[in-house]
């Protein structure tokens, strides 16, 4: 069995988390937005789950959200799951648990649902996570996930190059690489969901300058994390060539520049008897034309 690419440094991840903890709150419009898409898909199903996951909660900003809602009445028992310890201690919920989320630690058949919102972006085998995720739920279980797609910082990520190769002739891995929204359908196929949905939501951050930009970013806990990433730092003349390259190209009249983010939504339903199934090939009693009136003819 092939042993997955180790992308990311987990441990530097647990450390830059930790890091953000104190100032977490202030730049945590992206998460709260990923929240908010997760409680709205949550408050279309006619449901009830036992017992769910909160899988990455951070600083627990999922179960606060839900309070007062219908979403609330429909979750009996929250567990909040995550890496950073300093995080999780800023949780206000009562069953609070530090783990991994490429270590879920549950048996089998054990919750009715699992939510991870802006996590999943950052683990090393996103295949074998799901698949945990899978045999953790109990037949009839929902999976929620929010994560960062393809087009996330597309600005910075060109800038950044090009200023890198002009300083020092060389680059470096140093914006991680995101998946794409229409290889996460088969995923969520191939790891065994049943009913697979996969939602685009683009966002367009408007900021004063680049640096801001940057200074978000370590207090998301966003910084590089990628295990092959340059041990040379950014210095100062790399990072004022970035901003002049990102105002050149980007700035509008009042001089704000744009940073894009994708979050892409992606659930799945753990096979149940009562969950409907397509029909076998041939298995129509109706001819599409028929259906739609229309006279049948060779292409």
């Amino acid at each position: 069995m092939s042993v997955p690419p180790r992308l990311f440094d987990r441990n530097l991840l647990a450390s830059r988390l930790d890091r953000a903890a104190a100032g977490f709150t202030q730049a945590q419009f992206l998460r709260d937005r990923a929240v908010e898409d997760t409680i709205e898909t949550l408050s279309a199903i006619n449901r009830q789950f036992d017992v769910a996951l909160d899988m990455g909660a951070r600083d627990g900003s999922f179960g606060r959200a839900i309070v007062g809602t219908p979403v609330a009445d429909k979750i009996g028992f929250l567990i909040e799951g995550e890496l950073s310890p300093r995080l999780s201690a800023q949780q206000s919920g009562t069953a609070r648990l530090i783990m991994d989320e490429e270590a879920l630690p549950f048996g089998d058949d054990s919750l009715n649902l699992i939510v991870s919102s802006l996590g999943l972006h950052t683990v090393n085998d996103l295949p074998g996570v799901l698949v945990q995720v899978r045999r953790a739920l109990r037949p009839d279980g929902l999976f929620i996930g929010t994560l960062f797609g393809g087009e996330t910082l597309k600005e910075l990520r060109g800038c950044l190059m090009e200023a890198e190769l002009e300083v020092r002739g060389g680059y470096g891995p140093r914006i991680a690489p995101y998946a794409e929204s229409p290889d996460l359908i088969d995923l969520l196929k191939r790891t065994g969901f049943n009913m697979p949905v996969v939602d685009l939501d683009r966002v367009t951050v408007s900021y004063a300058h680049p640096l801001r930009l940057m200074a978000d970013l370590r207090a998301m806990g966003e910084s590089n994390v990628l295990h092959q990433r340059p041990r040379k730092g950014l210095n100062r003349a790399i990072i004022e060539k970035t901003c002049a390259l990102y105002l050149e190209r980007f700035a509008d009249d009042e001089a704000r520049v744009p940073a894009t983010f994708e979050i892409i939504t992606l659930s799945g339903w753990k096979a149940h008897d009562s969950q409907q199934k397509p029909l076998r090939p041939g298995s129509a009693k109706m001819r599409l034309a028929d259906a739609f009136g229309v006279k049948e003819g060779k292409l």
